[in-house]
Parts: structure tokens; C-alpha cells; sequence
């Protein structure tokens, strides 16, 4: 049955550049499941705009000396190039700024309001002397109560996290003059978030499918209790509060922000001349609404917007909330401020779009934060894309072209090898669609790139550029067998490599994209024409990245690492100590990460301990020398480096079936090796 699936991402900032960090929590994984739920043939819409309302976006058009307006114009359309160079598709793309938010949000207020869930509040707000005004939240900063923290800001400690009051903060003053304000009195308007703090636990406690993390958050803020917030400011740059008595007053930027969502779907289908449509999206019990976000929004998506929808009532809940972790940069926090970060459209004017999402895809922060690293990045894109995926698919046409007059071939009979290859092919890809139902989108791309890597084999074992010289028939099955994976691949690649996908059908000369469904099966147009061949991936000279590193190191004032010329007269006479041996001996090794299933102590030894591993394609028993610094439940469920090819040897009864390594320090203290991102058990180390 054809689903109807409602996306929305995090609605950005205008009053800054998209940054690697803001790809990797709420858009990249949004597109990747948009564009896979389409192959699957579900009915689904991708939502966003930009955020245009705010305390960050008069602060930095005051900084600047600029109108509010003229900040937020400029932004949605830089952010907008972003978003459209990389790929992330929307199916309306909107801004908080427009009049239909605007209406849509005091309507939503309005209703909210009218039910009791609004009150007015008197209280005493910070106040400057020097601006002659009210200071909103971000408009005051001073030390933390809580952690000490010298830069706090009046709604949140960037260092602990917590929320605040501005009047909480310890020697308050003014962002914008530095001076030290007062107190005086005034009023704001509050939403009784404290009344739904028994529907949302018990929302929240039927949701056991959710990222654990996001669960986790929003209940333990409910144990910690509810809170009603103030959801009005005093500005003039915003949604306007709807009452005849809230002069100068407009609606925070958190209550008006996700309403967002309901705006830009309204005019998503004014734009399809359907201006009701968007009830069917957000008034339908069986749409399914995901809403991706970092983990910074969770308390909002979580928690805020849930109760504020169960309290207008007539709009449906979310029904998944895959909220990412936070992404770093070469080993330190992205701060947009000291420049440490990787601007989106700065660099793709040096790399293709599908070498950033490739490369960040593959170390998602999905259940903890993740490094963008440049030299991992470049390892990635060399013998992942060019190496295996690339080279696999124009090995494949380039041979069909050479010597099968460029048409897919037409065999005779597929021999055993070739049935199992593709049916592995299907295997694959409905583990591949598994992973992506689940959001969990590296273990899918691993799926991927295990199809390529299939295919290789494949391949060189079939030897094609042999059996043309002596068995035609052989040849022909064996580049039916590629060419039909390649086909499948051009689907596959599409929610990860959308740019990628797109060339490779134009090679394969396909009339239009198949369906998931469709690219599970071999290739039904045999003697099609394949069209111009051309290398799909370009390696990443070490040049190239040398550069990036260096303007990232400036740009933040920190000092560029130097290559390495020669090594210390130390490391030289340690390395003539140690016997050298060649890569051929080297390779020799199958060295692969295993997840240790069980573990128990074996008698009679202090050291020894059993361990039961998980290699992928099979289990094992281990013997590791380790329970003197670790008990059975320490290792339980850790992934490790393991030497699988070694010849099995017995010890105290128990035989081991491969080597654990791990690091030994001068003093016989032993560190468990760890991949630093989630990869599948059988996952190849190189």
C-alpha cells in the first residue's frame, strides 16, 4: 500500500551560511530518505524554508548595521544556492517572513489562546538604560549560574546547556552596548507546557521504535518537570501577537518557527493550484510525519511542538523524530564564530556536490558525535568512490563498449555463479532499504558500496578480458551479470549520489529512473545502446586537500601543520629494530572488525578470557589475553580489530579462531581497539 510520508527538516537561520555541521544533522539524512521513500514508490513531500524571526537575526543586523530584512533576503538565497548545489531537494521551500506565515501563525496562536492555553504574566525583565529598552533573551549575556560559564547567553549555556531566564545570569549585560542593565517590570504571554506533561509521557513512552537518544531527552525532561515558557518578545521584527492589548509584542521565535512546516506545506500546494491539499498532509491520522532535526532541536521537536499541537488540536503528531548528534571538525567543535567550519557553497567550489554528501554520509553522527576530518575525507573518496563503485562501473561499460559493440549483451544460459551474484544484488539492497527505513543511513551506504564491491569480485574472478579471447558466450554472460548490477546501482546511488546516478543512467542510456523494486531485477532491454562512457570519480591529490587544510587552519588562526620531511633520530632507530616486511606479506592478513557477542572468564587462568564474535557472515570463539584490565561485561558488545585468517590454535582447552588485536603500552597495560564510527560486523580493515 502506497504510503503518504510528510518530511521536514529543521528550518535554518537566516542569518548565516550553511555549514557541514547543519548537512550532516537535519538535511542530508532528510533527502537521503525523501529520495529512497520516492524509489519505493511511497507519496512523499519534503518540507523546509528559512527562519527569519528571532533574537540571533536583529542582533546580527544590528552588528552589521543592516535592517532584519535585508539580513534574511540575503541568507535565504545564499542558503537556498547551498541546499540546491548540493542536492538536497524540497518540495517547497519557504520563509517565516512571508505573509501566509505570518497569518497561519497568529490563526495558530489565536486558537491556542481561545482554548486557555495562553496566559498573560507580569513579571521583571532586564532593561537597558542606554538603548531604551527591553532586552530579549539574546540580547543578554553574563556568566552562567550553573557552570560558570563567562558568556552565557539570556536563553541558553552554550558550554553546560542549560536553559535560562536573563535574569538568572550573574553580572547581566546588554549584548549590543555592553552596559549593565535593570530591572523593571513588564508582561508576556505563557504556554501552559507544565498542562501536558502526563500526554506527552505517555506519547512519548509508545514511541519504543525512536532514536533512543531522543527519547531519552524529552523524558528526562519531563522527570526534571514541565515548565510553562514565555512565548512573546519585545520586538519589532516578528509575527505580531494577535490581541489588541500585546502592543509591541511578537511571538518567540520557538513557538512561531515549527509552525513553519504547516506554512510552507500551505503554500506548497497553493503553488500546485490546490490550496486545501496541505489538510490532507497535516489533518490525516495516517500520514506519517518525520521531522529530522539535530540534537540541539529535540526538546523543541520533542516536547514544545507536540504540546503545542495537542493543544490546537486538529493537526497530527509526529510520528518520528531521528534526531542526529552533532558534527566536529579535525578534532575540535564547529564555532561559526571562530571560523572553524567548512562552508557549503566555499566548498563545493572546489569539490562535486556527491563527493560532500558521499563523504559525509559515511560518518553521519547518528548515535554520537562524528569528525569531519580532510585526510579521511580524501581516503573515502579515493578507494571507496574512484576505487571500488567508480571503477567498477566503468570497467564494466568501457568493456562493453570495446568489445561488445557497445550494446548490452544478450547470453544464452546464466550459469550458477551468475544467478547467486544477483540474487546476492537483491539480498543486498533489501537490507539496503532496511537500514533507511530505520535511519540508519551508514550501515544502508555500507550496503551500497558491498554491492559494488561484489560486483569487482565478480568481475575479476569471471575475467572477462580472458574467456573474450576463447569463450564469447562466457564474455557476454559475465558483462550481462555487471551491466545489470551497474543498472541496479543507478538506483541505489540515487538517495546518497543523486549527481552520480544521474550519469550513470545516461551511460546505460536509460529512458527515465527505475523503482527500487524495478532495479532488483537484471536488465530486461538487452541490446540496448549504452551511451558516452566517461570516468564517474576523479582521485583527490594530496595537493588539493593541503590546501583546504591550511585556509581552514588560517581562517581560525591556528597554525597549519607541517609535513612531516624527516623523522626523529629516535623514531629512526626504532623503526631499524623492527623487521621489515612487504606488502605482499602484509596483505596476506584478513584483518576485520568484529562485534563481541559473549564473554566469560575461563577457569583456571587470571588472564584468558572467551570471547563469542560476531563476524558478519559468521561466529567464532576468540581467546584474549585481557581479564586482568577487563571483566566479561566490559567487552560485551564492543567492536574490535580481529585477524580472521589466522591458523586456529588451542589454549587451556578452548580453540581460537583468529587474533583480537589491541594496543600495548611500555607497561603492559593493554587499550581495547575501536573503529571511531559504527560499520558492520565483517567490515574489512585496510
Amino acid at each position: 500500500m502506497r504510503k503518504k510520508v510528510l518530511v521536514t527538516s529543521a528550518l535554518p537561520y537566516a542569518n548565516g551560511p550553511l555549514h557541514i555541521g547543519h548537512i550532516a544533522g537535519a538535511y542530508l539524512p532528510a533527502d537521503i530518505y525523501t529520495r529512497f521513500k520516492r524509489l519505493k514508490g511511497d507519496d512523499v513531500i519534503h518540507i523546509c524554508g528559512t527562519d527569519e524571526h528571532g533574537v540571533a537575526i536583529t542582533i546580527a543586523a544590528e552588528k552589521a548595521g543592516k535592517s532584519p530584512r535585508e539580513i534574511v533576503d540575503y541568507y535565504y538565497e545564499e542558503i537556498k544556492r547551498g541546499f540546491e548545489r548540493l542536492g538536497i531537494a524540497f518540495d517547497n521551500f519557504s520563509r517565516t517572513s512571508k505573509e501566509i506565515h505570518h497569518e497561519n501563525s497568529q490563526k495558530f496562536f489565536l486558537r491556542v489562546y481561545e482554548k486557555g492555553y495562553i496566559y498573560k504574566k507580569e513579571l521583571e525583565q532586564l532593561y537597558c538604560p542606554h538603548c531604551k529598552r527591553f532586552l530579549p533573551d539574546r540580547y543578554v549575556v553574563g556568566t552562567c549560574p550553573y557552570c560558570g560559564y563567562e558568556n552565557a547567553r539570556g536563553d541558553q549555556c552554550e558550554k553546560c546547556g542549560r536553559w535560562l531566564e536573563p535574569t538568572e545570569l550573574i553580572n547581566p549585560r546588554c549584548a549590543i552596548c555592553g552596559s549593565t542593565p535593570i530591572i523593571k517590570e513588564t508582561y508576556h504571554y505563557y504556554f501552559k507546557l507544565s498542562e501536558f506533561s502526563e500526554p506527552l509521557r505517555e506519547w512519548l513512552e509508545s514511541k519504543t521504535h525512536w532514536k533512543e537518544n531522543v527519547r531519552r531527552t524529552a523524558l528526562s525532561w519531563i522527570r526534571d518537570g514541565l515548565r510553562d515558557r514565555a512565548i512573546t518578545r519585545d520586538l519589532e521584527w516578528g509575527v505580531k501577537v494577535p490581541l489588541p492589548e500585546a502592543e509591541g509584542k511578537v511571538l518567540y521565535v520557538w513557538f512561531d518557527a515549527p509552525i513553519g512546516y504547516i506554512s510552507s506545506t500551505m503554500e506548497w500546494a497553493i503553488n500546485r493550484g490546490k490550496p486545501d491539499e496541505w489538510k490532507e498532509w497535516w489533518m490525516n491520522p495516517d500520514v506519517q510525519l518525520v521531522h529530522f532535526i539535530g540534537k540541539d532541536n529535540i526538546v523543541f521537536h520533542a516536547l514544545i511542538w507536540p504540546a503545542m499541537l495537542m493543544a490546537h488540536g486538529d493537526y497530527i503528531l509526529p510520528s518520528d523524530i531521528p534526531a542526529n548528534e552533532f558534527m566536529n571538525l579535525m578534532g575540535d567543535k564547529l564555532s561559526t564564530s571562530r571560523g572553524w567550519a567548512i562552508w557549503v557553497n566555499e566548498f563545493l567550489d572546489t569539490f562535486p556536490a556527491d563527493y560532500l554528501r558521499y563523504g559525509v554520509a559515511a560518518i553521519l553522527p547518528e548515535t554520537s558525535d562524528a569528525d569531519f576530518n580532510y585526510y579521511d575525507f580524501q581516503t573515502r573518496i579515493n578507494s571507496e568512490l574512484a576505487d571500488n563503485l567508480g571503477n567498477f562501473i566503468n570497467r564494466t561499460l568501457a568493456f562493453i563498449k570495446k568489445y561488445l559493440d557497445g550494446r548490452v549483451p544478450d547470453p544464452q544460459n546464466l550459469g550458477d555463479y551468475d544467478t547467486e551474484t544477483l540474487e546476492k544484488v537483491k539480498e543486498l539492497a533489501n537490507e539496503m532499504s532496511n537500514y533507511i527505513e530505520q535511519f540508519e543511513f551508514r550501515k544502508a551506504l555500507w550496503k551500497l558500496m558491498e554491492i559494488s564491491s561484489l560486483g569487482n569480485r565478480y568481475f575479476d574472478r569471471k575475467a572477462p578480458w580472458s574467456t573474450r579471447k576463447t569463450d564469447i558466450e562466457e564474455t557476454k554472460r559475465t558483462l550481462y551479470v555487471c551491466e545489470s548490477i551497474v543498472r541496479s546501482l543507478s538506483t541505489f546511488m540515487e538517495p546518497y549520489l543523486p549527481f552520480s546516478a544521474e550519469k550513470v543512467r545516461k551511460m546505460l542510456n536509460l529512458s527515465g529512473k527505475l523503482s527500487w523494486e524495478e532495479a532488483m531485477r537484471p536488465d530486461p532491454e538487452k541490446g540496448r545502446e549504452l551511451g558516452k562512457v566517461e570516468i564517474l570519480y576523479k582521485k583527490l591529490d594530496d595537493d588539493v586537500i593541503e590546501l583546504e587544510v591550511r585556509k581552514l587552519m588560517e581562517r581560525a588562526g591556528k597554525k597549519a601543520p607541517e609535513k612531516e620531511e624527516k623523522k626523529e633520530e629516535k623514531g629512526m632507530a626504532e623503526e631499524k629494530e623492527v623487521q621489515i616486511i612487504t606488502y605482499e606479506e602484509f596483505s596476506k592478513m584478513d584483518i576485520r572488525i568484529a562485534k563481541i557477542l559473549e564473554a566469560e572468564k575461563i577457569e583456571g587462568t587470571d588472564k584468558l578470557l572467551k570471547l563469542k564474535i560476531d563476524l558478519g557472515t559468521e561466529q567464532r570463539t576468540l581467546v584474549a589475553g585481557i581479564a586482568h584490565q577487563y571483566s566479561p561485561e566490559e567487552v560485551v558488545g564492543k567492536y574490535i580489530p580481529v585477524i580472521a585468517n589466522l591458523k586456529p590454535r588451542k589454549m587451556r582447552g578452548v580453540t581460537s579462531q583468529g587474533m583480537m588485536l589491541a594496543a600495548v603500552t611500555e607497561d603492559g597495560k593493554i587499550a581495547l581497539l575501536h573503529p571511531n564510527q559504527d560499520v558492520p560486523p565483517g567490515t574489512k580493515v585496510s
